[in-house]
């Protein structure tokens, strides 16, 4: 087992920070499709420009998502394409784990 450290942990808990917004993890999701622009993803997420504009700039902050400007738009995406799969692999388990999570009913943690 390898020893785990400050850093390990503060890492885990940056995308543990960014799926605790339901906004933010819907925006993680998203991205796993494709890059997307801010415009885009406010609308498919139903969420103003400014809350898109400030959890975006959340998920930069944190390492997850990376910008790339194209003339007056800017484009969005997973920093790091494992992050997709990484991000599957967890609904995944979490679903296997608790079939009822995902029912309106099911989740008593919030």
């Amino acid at each position: 087992m390898s020893t785990v450290t400050l850093t390990h942990a503060s890492a885990l808990s940056r995308l543990g920070n960014a799926l605790s917004d339901a906004t933010r993890t819907q925006v993680l999701l998203a991205l796993r499709e494709g890059p997307a622009r801010p415009s885009e993803l406010a609308q498919s997420l139903g969420v103003s420009k400014q809350v898109m504009s400030n959890q975006l700039a959340c998920l930069r902050g944190c390492g997850l998502v990376a910008s790339t400007p194209e003339g007056r738009s800017t484009w969005y995406s997973l920093a790091d394409p494992r992050l997709g799969e990484a991000l599957g692999d967890l609904l995944e388990l979490v679903i296997t784990v608790d079939p009822t999570c995902c029912s309106p009913e099911g989740c008593t943690c919030a």
